[in-house]
Order: C-alpha cells, then structure tokens, then sequence
C-alpha cells in the first residue's frame, strides 16, 4: 500500500445503482472492499471512493447526514492530465445520468488563472469538479 491514500466515504440511497455509475466513469470496483453496506470504488493507486448505504454511512458519525441532493456538504475536485480527459469524464458522467451544473463567474475566474474545469451532480446529490491546471513552463 502507498504511503498515503485518500479514502473519501459518500453516503448513497442505491449501492448497487452508485457503483453502476462510477464504473461508467471507468472506475473499478475493488471487490474485496465491497459488500452489500458499501462498495470501494478505485481512482487511482492514491485515490478510492467507498459508496455506503445510508444507514451505514450514518454508523461512523454523530450528526445527521446532509440532504446532498438541497444542500452542497463538499467539493470533489480531481486533478486531470488534460483537458480532454475533463470532457471526457463529464460526457460519461452525464451518459450515466449525472447533471451539468455550470456557473458562469466560475468559468471566468478560472480563465485567468489558467484553469479548464467542469462540474456534474452525480445521482446522490454529490459534487463532482474535474479540472486541468496550465502549469507555466
């Protein structure tokens, strides 16, 4: 195992239709993380998803679980090599039944910084930003 890993936990309404869903991203689902209460979906090496139904998720924590399809809890911004791989993964995302959600001061903010981003609602409310950074040479 890497040295450090990143394990970011989404509490889901339908493990099974979730794990359809990141596997249409071409993300892999590691079965041995994964029964009926959660499912570990692989990034990367460094990077996992584990989807845990409700009433699991709500096992690990004290205060209630936000309502992610009213209420933003978080970003998900994932680093891309390429521009190309940010559309690509919008246009699976939406193929498998996410939303596009775009705001517009967004796009000019990230115009001057050299920033190509796009963002979509996965099926559980979650907020997902797939990004490419110009670094200068």
């Amino acid at each position: 195992m890497p040295s450090k890993m990143i394990f970011v936990n989404l509490p889901v309404d339908d493990l099974d239709r979730s794990k359809r869903f990141y596997e249409t991203l071409g993300w892999k689902i590691d079965q041995q993380f994964t029964d009926d209460n959660a499912a570990c979906v692989l990034i990367d090496d460094n990077i996992c998803v584990m989807l845990l139904i409700r009433r699991f998720f709500e096992t690990f924590i004290q205060r209630p679980v936000a309502d992610t399809v009213i209420i933003t809890g978080s970003l998900y911004a994932l680093a891309l090599p390429s521009r190309q791989e940010v559309d690509d993964l919008l246009t699976a995302a939406l193929r498998a039944g996410a939303t596009e959600e775009i705001n517009p001061d967004k796009r000019a903010q990230e115009r001057a910084v050299g920033m190509y981003s796009r963002t979509f609602i996965d099926l559980d409310g979650h907020q997902w930003e797939p990004f490419h950074m110009a670094y200068p040479e």
